[in-house]
């Protein structure tokens, strides 16, 4: 079992957010990571990485009167919470069974289903009430030099993601980040394929000091 001081769930103006991992199959330029250690103070380089669900929901069981009042969780951190399928499932799963009236949301790659080859929007689309997906480009060329991603072909893999989330009825909501220096990207465009998925669509502002 981790240590408590692992911050496995944190707090974003006063919204819980749990930080499963820090591996993750991009190295975007934006990232928050990329500029500091901490959100409002609290670090978010895990020691290790083999965190378990139990690890997860005891953390949250030491904030459960805060939990009970939150209207919105967020699988979010420094990696891709989707790289551990299982464990967000399980701990999904324990939310709503404990704290039915929490939404759920997740912020991913989109990288999932090309991780785990399969359809991981299945296991999810039970629990999960919101996913956000960062579709990071209008193109391949420039996706890749936002994203820097780990796997082939993953332009395509993301908007294959956000497809079977569509069709699972999830949520489902794509982002960019928009004026990150030195890396245009068209919002107009990158809306357009949004909605040709069937997702709505996001834009936010670069944060160049972090949260």
């Amino acid at each position: 079992m981790v240590e408590r001081n692992e911050n496995l769930l944190y707090f974003l103006d006063n919204k819980p957010y749990i930080n499963m991992t820090n591996a993750c199959t991009n190295a975007c330029v934006f990232c928050l990571r990329n500029q500091k250690d901490d959100v409002q103070g609290a670090n978010l380089w895990l020691d290790k990485d083999n965190i378990s669900a139990i690890d997860v929901i005891n953390q949250i069981e030491l904030k459960k009167d805060i939990i009970a009042k939150a209207d919105e969780i967020v699988f979010c951190g420094y990696g891709e919470p989707l790289i551990k399928i299982n464990e967000v499932v399980e701990i999904s799963k324990y939310l709503k069974e404990n704290y039915p009236n929490i939404k759920i949301r997740i912020n991913t790659n989109g990288h999932a289903n090309a991780i785990h080859k399969r359809n991981v929007a299945l296991e999810l689309a039970p629990y999960i009430d919101f996913i956000s997906i960062s579709l990071n480009g209008e193109n391949e060329e420039v996706y890749n030099k936002v994203s820097n991603p780990k796997i082939e072909n993953a332009y395509e893999e993301v908007k294959r993601f956000i497809r079977a989330c569509v069709e699972e009825k999830i949520k489902t909501v794509t982002t960019v980040v928009s004026n990150v220096p030195n890396y245009p990207v068209n919002v107009e465009r990158c809306e357009v394929v949004a909605k040709s998925l069937g997702a709505k669509f996001r834009a936010r502002e670069f944060i160049e000091n972090g949260y």
